[in-house]
């Protein structure tokens, strides 16, 4: 039997059903899961395998649980299937990003809502035509900003870019296509993208 229960957890997150709330956050890190688990009612360690560590909790008497990512697309992409298969359908990506357009470089800023993500990344395309747009939920968006502004905080909402390179964008001098990617970075600066990252695109 316990044999059995084992074989029920999905293979990477190591979580089953029942183990995490419809309501999933997801930072990359595995340590900031421990971070926002705090802010939970009654959080417990559920699993760490990997690059997944994830905690569940309450708030509001709500059960809602954290898992980490890992970086880039294609591990988002493992996390946020193997959650749904556990029972998960809202997911909100929490983390950094770089700032792009002219607009994100305000340093008052204490963040960004995103709306829409540049589908910049191989992963999605594995799943539908790239022509397909990825957009944030209105409804959780607009949740997520009056939260934010009944809290007091300083923010902007737009696009961000999702893509796989990290460094395509820190040292493009160092990548035989630089003129390439300097010329799409100025594409997305010109269009208002505001920050750049590597998983959100799977969130939306």
């Amino acid at each position: 039997m316990a044999h059995g229960a084992e074989e029920e957890k999905k293979y990477h997150i190591q979580c089953k059903k029942g183990d995490v709330g419809r309501y999933v956050l997801l930072p990359g890190d595995p340590f900031r899961t421990d971070l926002i688990a705090a802010y939970f009612d009654n959080a417990r360690l559920v699993a760490h395998n990997r690059e997944h560590k994830t905690w569940t909790g309450t708030l509001h008497g709500v059960p809602v649980s954290v898992t980490s990512t890992g970086m880039g697309c294609p591990s988002t992409a493992i996390a946020v299937e193997e959650l749904i298969e556990c029972g998960a359908d809202t997911f909100i990506r929490v983390g950094t990003a770089g700032r792009v357009s002219d607009r994100a470089q305000d340093r008052t800023l204490d963040g960004v809502i995103n709306t829409a993500a540049v589908r910049d990344e191989g992963t999605s395309v594995q799943y539908i035509p790239i022509e397909y747009p990825a957009v944030a939920d209105r409804h959780i968006v607009d949740a997520l900003a009056r939260a934010a502004k009944g809290l007091g905080y300083n923010f902007i909402e737009g696009i961000t870019q999702s893509k796989d390179s990290f460094y395509g964008q820190h040292r493009p001098e160092s990548m035989p296509c630089e003129t390439r990617l300097k010329e799409r970075w100025e594409a997305w600066r010109r269009g208002n993208v505001l920050t750049s990252e590597m998983e959100s695109y799977q969130a939306l």
